[in-house]
């Protein structure tokens, strides 16, 4: 068993209610622990809650995101349209497909429409209005849900006959076993790393090593728990790529400050770099984790959005299985979503995580955690067993489902390359490839009166950048500050996801933009005629 974790040093703070899973209450065959929090006082509370009686390191990373302007736009757009110089706001700071118009699988929305409304599968006409397969499905999912209703609580870790599915789906991934009671469905991915954060992070001397540039999730959770960030740099000029030497580095240096670290995050691919790890680089973390004995927390929410041809995803459990290490000497956090991929349903909160590695009283411990909230939404546990166990050759929605998941990703493969052409296009503006993932994360070089006029609002030149890019477009991207760039480097990030006028309109702001900050005569109107943006879906 690797020593890394273990429940003696855990957060004390989750060690809450029964000791055992023998002590729980039985509902229907499904088990629910009801954590007896006792060390609750009135006297731990504020009598208000103000701006200052929350975590200080919570608002810094809420404070990094343009929230408050853009709404503030959009009511305007609603009050008094006519009075900016933009008729709608572009989202380009999150990976929102079905926002921006993509449409849902259709098999997957039949399935949910006949589980959330039970009373069709009664009535005759619906295999003139559903697939076969998905009236099939509908009634083996009803099958095991407590009260075949979807609006019934379920096992605090989710429904066993969907984590079933899902344990074969990726058995059937990786070509090694999975184990249902390993698998914890959860409101997307990121209540699970909530959920490990909580186990692990005991003080601000236990840290997590997290790659910058960092989908700000493990930033802002690692703030939130008051844990301490250890970061590893990707390097921009070779790809975003990974040096694991440099790894060791970072983790010796963290060890000299008196930091415990805890685990290694690793996203693949990238958010929001959008690079794909090879599989040497993931051998080589994969032992790193190991030697150091560190938890491995996999990110592979992106798993299917692969944009090139000469690199392939393997999840970590798979890599770490072929290197002979099982279910014992290495512990593993596998995360995976519902938003992403071909699917893009992140309305519909929809995720797991499958945890390896961990000895019986730890996982007790992390089931208590889970079971504080319940249960997550019984539509994205459909969901989440959908994604991993789709149609299958010879099954009636088959053809359909290959046809609308090919033209998915093929569009947004077309969409993110095209976008990144246009933006290597235009001057003070570069772009790496974008190999998968959702987002492109270009980087702009700023005039020094442009850095100048921003320290004098005291804003990040990134940040400015941003500002003004909303302002005066109505678009809205992340400044590169948020996911932890280098000093020095002003960079941004927006999603590939846009149809194809919004494309255009993206990338005529951004040209704008970077003519008015390096010379603000510049200007007036854009035929695209030298832009590559033609072919775009």
């Amino acid at each position: 068993m690797a020593t890394g974790v273990s429940v003696e040093n855990i957060n004390p703070k989750v060690i809450l209610g029964p000791s055992s899973i023998a002590e729980c209450i039985v509902i229907r065959g499904e088990v629910a622990i009801h954590a007896q929090v006792s060390w609750f006082s009135s006297s731990m509370f504020w009598k208000s809650i103000s701006i200052y009686s929350f975590s200080a390191n919570a608002r810094r990373e809420i404070n990094r995101y343009l929230t408050f302007f853009f709404q503030h736009l959009q009511q305007q757009l609603q009050t008094q349209p006519g009075s900016l110089p933009f008729d709608e706001i572009v989202y380009c700071n999150i990976g929102n497909p079905q926002s921006l118009g993509q449409k849902p699988i259709t098999f997957f929305r039949e399935v949910l429409a006949l589980c959330n409304h039970s009373n069709l599968l009664e009535r005759e006409e619906i295999k003139s209005l559903f697939s076969t397969d998905a009236i099939a499905r509908a009634k083996k999912i009803l099958s095991m849900i407590p009260g075949r209703a979807t609006g019934a609580y379920s096992h605090s870790q989710g429904i066993k006959g969907l984590r079933d599915e899902i344990a074969a789906g990726i058995a059937s991934r990786d070509g090694f076993p999975a184990n249902a009671d390993d698998i914890f469905l959860t409101n997307g991915a990121s209540p699970g790393v909530h959920m490990i954060m909580q186990l692990l992070i005991r003080n601000n001397r236990d840290g997590i090593m997290c790659p910058i540039p960092q989908y700000s999730l493990y930033s802002a959770s690692l703030a939130l728990h008051g844990g301490a960030l250890v970061p590893y740099y990707l390097d921009e000029s070779s790809g975003w790529g990974l040096e694991v030497s440099k790894l060791k580095n970072q983790l010796e240096d963290a060890r000299s400050k008196g930091i415990t670290v805890r685990a290694l995050v690793v996203i693949n691919p990238g958010n929001p770099t959008g690079q794909i790890l090879d599989e040497q680089q993931q051998y080589e973390l994969v032992k790193f984790c190991k030697d150091e004995e560190l938890v491995l927390l996999a990110d592979e929410v992106y798993q299917e959005n692969i944009y090139v041809t000469n690199k392939k995803i393997n999840s970590f459990k798979k890599i770490a299985r072929f290197m002979g290490y099982n279910g014992d000497d290495l512990q593993l956090v596998s995360l995976h979503s519902v938003s992403k991929g071909y699917y893009g349903e992140c309305g519909k909160r929809g995720g797991y995580m499958e945890v390896t590695g961990f000895s019986t009283p730890v996982r007790e411990q992390l089931y208590k955690i889970a079971s504080v909230n319940l249960c997550s939404n019984i539509t994205g546990q459909i969901l989440a067993s959908l994604i991993m166990d789709p149609p299958k050759a010879g099954d009636a929605s088959y053809d359909l489902y290959e046809e609308e998941k090919d033209n998915i990703l093929k569009s947004l493969s077309r969409r993110a390359k095209a976008m990144e052409s246009a933006f290597n296009s235009i001057d003070g503006i570069t772009c790496n490839k974008t190999e998968g993932a959702m987002y492109l994360f270009p980087r702009i070089y700023l005039p020094q009166k442009a850095i100048e006029a921003a320290r004098a609002v005291n804003k990040a030149p990134d940040v400015f950048y941003a500002l003004r890019l909303l302002d005066t477009t109505g678009i809205v991207v992340t400044p590169g500050s948020g996911f932890g760039q280098i000093i020095g480097c002003y960079l941004f990030t927006c999603n590939s996801e846009f149809l194809t006028t919004q494309v255009w309109s993206f990338v005529k702001g951004c040209r704008d933009m970077a003519r008015e900050m390096h010379d603000p005569a510049a200007g007036g109107e854009d035929t695209f005629d030298d832009l590559p943006l033609q072919g775009i879906p």
